[in-house]
């Protein structure tokens, strides 16, 4: 558990667990997506399975992007924002973390349905 934990966070092939799962991080300042290898380096894993196999990531993604909103409610009544300013820390949030939570929810999605 904890070796698929530290995988997902490293953002490595859910099967060997050495192989990157992407060439490149993205960029958020020059709206660059990320790129994803097609097969691990290692084990030479496909990592899209199937046509639309990550469409399923959406709904990680959203997970992800609600719960940073959330954490970025509670510190701001933590710490007396007013409430106009929440909405725009929230938005801030979204778009700064973008690549982040594009890479996660692939990473999470390929976790949860490739045993290694």
């Amino acid at each position: 558990m904890q070796n698929r934990l530290k995988g997902v966070f490293q953002e490595k092939c859910p099967i060997c667990g050495k192989g990157e799962v992407f060439e490149t991080k993205g960029n958020v300042l020059l709206m660059k997506m990320p790129q994803m290898h097609e097969t691990c380096a290692h084990c030479h894993h496909r990592y899209e399975i199937e046509p639309g196999y990550f469409m399923g990531a959406m709904y990680v993604s959203y997970g992800l992007n609600i719960a940073e909103m959330v954490a970025v409610l509670l510190v701001c009544l933590v710490i007396g924002v007013s409430l106009d300013y929440i909405l725009y820390l929230a938005i801030f949030t979204v778009l700064l973390l973008w690549g982040f939570n594009f890479r996660m929810s692939r990473v999470i999605w390929m976790y949860l349905f490739n045993k290694g």
